[in-house]
């Protein structure tokens, strides 16, 4: 006897098997895919951490990261120390740039003790101290790596989103943007810390003042710097006790 393919349980059992095929080769995917996937992440935190020390290819006005190929090695040549600030104490860890901020944003929300990375730099002389932020914009995450010398000062920073407006939040990542906070101190003259305000009426707009704690914000972005400013003050404050040590070792 003849198989009747237009029977109701033909299609059913059709339909079972193209979804357990079809889901098959995904996870083969997903599965084959992950080590790429972690290598990627890998390099992009690299080239982070380098741009925001000043380790980079920018031209005139562009922001340009190192080379996916040399990223490894530029890291190794210029990271010096890899850092995790744990409950008030300081140790070396080669993988501390695999710390996953955000994680340890929420484990701090719950009472748990959230491990604090830093990177210690040396380039031309000068050593840099890296440190990973993560916040809100308007739309979605926003994070950023913020170079500061040993008084806290801004030596550089690399910001980028997951799905701010095009023309607007987006530019949070553009060289006009980022490099306003070079030069920029976190502490007061007193010592105190105050971060760094996106401030929509900052009154020095060429940026010429750099310890009054504000930059200029991006027209029509208000509440993207309002996550920039939020990230900052609280993420950065939290390293100042390892800055007060440092300064009086």
């Amino acid at each position: 006897m003849e198989s009747r393919t237009d029977k109701n349980s033909y299609t059913i059992i059709f339909a079972i098997a193209m979804v357990l095929i079809v889901g098959a080769l995904l996870a083969f995917t997903a599965s084959s895919l992950k080590p790429q996937i972690s290598e990627n992440q890998r390099i992009e935190k690299q080239q982070n951490i380098l741009y925001a020390m000043g380790v980079n290819n920018n031209d005139e006005s562009s922001a340009s990261f190192v080379s996916t190929q040399e990223a490894a090695a530029l890291f190794s040549k210029y990271i010096k120390k890899q850092l995790v600030i744990d409950g008030g104490g300081v140790k070396e860890d080669s993988e501390a740039y695999l710390i996953d901020v955000k994680k340890e944003q929420a484990k701090a929300k719950t009472g748990g003790v959230r491990r604090l990375p830093l990177f210690v730099g040396e380039k031309d002389g000068k050593t840099f101290y890296v440190a990973p932020i993560y916040g809100k914009g308007l739309w979605d995450a926003i994070w950023g790596y913020v170079s500061l010398d040993e008084n806290m000062v801004i030596q550089g920073a690399y910001f980028d989103h997951k799905g701010e407006t095009p023309g607007l939040g987006a530019n949070i990542k553009e060289r006009f943007f980022m490099d306003d906070f070079i030069g920029e101190h976190l502490l007061t003259d007193a010592g105190d810390f105050a971060g760094i305000t996106v401030a929509k009426g900052n009154a020095d707009p060429k940026n010429e003042d750099k310890t009054d704690n504000e930059v200029d914000a991006i027209a029509g972005a208000t509440i993207t710097g309002d996550g920039v400013t939020a990230m900052i003050k609280s993420d950065l404050k939290l390293y100042k006790p390892y800055f007060d040590n440092l300064k009086n070792n």
